[in-house]
């Protein structure tokens, strides 16, 4: 049974539920403190990944072919559009006062910069995407229950911010992460430990940059960037045949 999955997943929503329903009642430093705090730590644990890296010039090459390909295919385009379109009937869904057209076009750029970025985090980072095939391979549920914790406080701050469409991330992430832990008796066993620890260190540099993106440092093309993952894997196999 996919525990960790399902925690994760759960907590994501509910994060997200209670931040809306509460709103303009977290005060306003903690709304603009704490992603400066989730952004650090997304950087820190990014770092830590990318310590992981065996072979660097493999990592390199999938991270820029990924995210050239990314770029090529509109990939964050295609993830905007459809946060767009789902916006606005969860917010009559959930009776919002604040529809997107009613926002200026700065502000909207804004939203999505931030729903993107986490959208990602949630989604497709390193803990979550290791932590499911971890589980479905091993049982053990521990990377992502602690995950979770994280996944809790970050989407109840945002969705007092974003609103209600954070707790729908929740939908994209259980089947992502569920997908992993049905496939993980599949990929594992075709892997070399070089090819995990590159995969990790490629999702490291991956939520090095969103921790930059949350923090208003640097907005990254994150969403761009994530064909690498798939990439990173093949090139360490062919690198180490044939090199």
């Amino acid at each position: 049974m996919p525990i960790g999955v399902i925690v994760n997943s759960s907590a994501v929503f509910v994060g997200g539920i209670l931040g809306a329903l509460l709103g303009n009642r977290i005060p306003e430093r903690l709304r603009t403190a704490l992603p400066l705090a989730f952004g650090a730590a997304s950087m820190s644990m990014g770092i830590t990944y990318i310590l992981k890296l065996k072979i660097l010039p493999v990592v390199v090459l999938a991270l820029i072919v990924g995210t050239a390909i990314g770029e090529l295919i509109y990939f964050e385009k295609g993830i905007e559009k459809l946060a767009r379109a789902a916006r606005g009937p969860v917010e009559r869904l959930f009776g919002s006062k604040k529809g997107a057209a009613q926002e200026g076009v700065e502000e909207s750029t804004a939203f999505m910069e931030k729903f993107v970025a986490i959208f990602i985090l949630f989604c497709a980072s390193g803990t979550g995407i290791f932590g499911a095939l971890n589980e479905g391979m091993t049982g053990d549920y521990s990377v992502l229950v602690t995950k979770s914790i994280l996944d809790f406080f970050t989407s109840g701050i945002f969705a007092a911010t974003l609103g209600f469409l954070v707790a729908t991330i929740a939908i994209p992430q259980f089947a992502v992460l569920l997908a992993l832990f049905f496939s993980a008796a599949v990929i594992l066993p075709m892997t070399t430990p070089e090819m995990i620890a590159n995969f990790t260190a490629c999702g490291g540099m991956i939520m090095l940059a969103t921790g930059l993106r949350i923090s208003g440092i640097k907005s990254f093309p994150i969403a761009n960037m994530l064909p690498a993952l798939v990439l990173v894997m093949p090139i360490t196999h062919l690198w180490m045949t044939y090199l």
